[in-house]
Formats: C-alpha cells, sequence, structure tokens
C-alpha cells in the first residue's frame, strides 16, 4: 500500500476539509518524528493520515476509532498500525499506548490541532509562529475550547519531550506542507 492508497481511504470517509487538513498536519508531524527517531517514515506517516479518517462518520466513543480499525484490518493494514491508532483514544483502557509510535501519534494529535488553530489567527499563518506563542495561546481556555490540552501535557510526558521544543518541532514540520494545509501567511 502507498500514500495515494491511504489518502484514498481519508478521502473515502471525510468529507470535511479541515478535518482532512488535520490529518495531513499529524502525518507531516508523525514523518518529521520517523526521521528523528530513525523509524520507519511511511509507517508513521501512515498512523498520523489515517488516525482520524473513521472519525466524521463515527464521532463517537468507541466507535471512534473501532469501526476504523475493523476496516482497516479488513484491507490488510497491518496489526502496528491499527493498534497505534487506537491508542490514542484515551477511553480505550485495553490499548495502552506501549510504543514510540503509539505515543508519538498521541503527542501529536491534540498539539497539531491546536497550532493549526493558532495560524489561523495570525496574517502570517505558520511563518514566524513560535512555541512562546502557542504556550501563551494554550493558557486561554477559551482559545480553541475543543482542544484537550491535558492530553498536550500527558502527550509530552509520556515521550518525554520538552513542551517548547515538541511545539517548535511540530510546527516546523507543518510549515514544510503550509501551502497543503491553508496556512500560507497573506
Amino acid at each position: 500500500m502507498n500514500r495515494d492508497t491511504h489518502l484514498a481511504l481519508v478521502r473515502e470517509f471525510t468529507k470535511n476539509e479541515s478535518l482532512v487538513r488535520h490529518m495531513l498536519a499529524v502525518e507531516a508531524a508523525m514523518r518529521a518524528y520517523a526521521r528523528k527517531f530513525g523509524e520507519d517514515e511511511d509507517k508513521w506517516g501512515t498512523v498520523g493520515l489515517l488516525h482520524d479518517f473513521d472519525y466524521e462518520r463515527w464521532p463517537d466513543p468507541p466507535d471512534h476509532p473501532l469501526k476504523g480499525a475493523a476496516i482497516l484490518k479488513e484491507r490488510g493494514y497491518p496489526d502496528d498500525v491499527i493498534y497505534a491508532i487506537k491508542s490514542h483514544a484515551d477511553y480505550l483502557t485495553d490499548c495502552p499506548r506501549l510504543s514510540q509510535l503509539d505515543k508519538t501519534l498521541y503527542a501529536c494529535d491534540e498539539l497539531c490541532g491546536f497550532i493549526t488553530a493558532c495560524a489561523l489567527v495570525r496574517p502570517t499563518r505558520l511563518q514566524g509562529l513560535e512555541a512562546k506563542s502557542v504556550r501563551k495561546k494554550l493558557k486561554q481556555v477559551s482559545f480553541a475550547a475543543n482542544v484537550h490540552r491535558e492530553e498536550i501535557t500527558r502527550g509530552v510526558a509520556d515521550l518525554g519531550v520538552d513542551l517548547d521544543e515538541h511545539i517548535d518541532f511540530c510546527i516546523a514540520a507543518l510549515q514544510g506542507i503550509a501551502a497543503e494545509l491553508g496556512l500560507v501567511g497573506e
């Protein structure tokens, strides 16, 4: 299977462009971390790209991500890819985050959404966005209120990285696909 196959699966199940862009953002962050950790970039990118492909159809726990996991199994995806995707849901207590792949997906998921929200309110979007600005917005509970800040904190702790370094790392990964994300400045 290749990225075109994975993207076709995303498009089959997801019509909301914001959600597609979120999955693309998480894919970019996962690929960047795979390079940093010396891991399989395609596998890690696949996990990032597919982690929410079922969310639009089945947003309620535990349907998301279990419905998607069943579809991935039917389509021949590897067990470790499916497990990592299931492990990003805190409510699936039988899927604790064990591997670095699992922990990285969890650490990137909410943060990529939050970084996107931060970029969208800036005229320059991702360009020039820094960890300091993102941290400031994290303290504003009313800003991007649907982002679970405790998941960002838990993800950083589980991955064993510094928050500022993680934010800057993810921003840099997203900058590489800023046009695809609609986050190029004016």
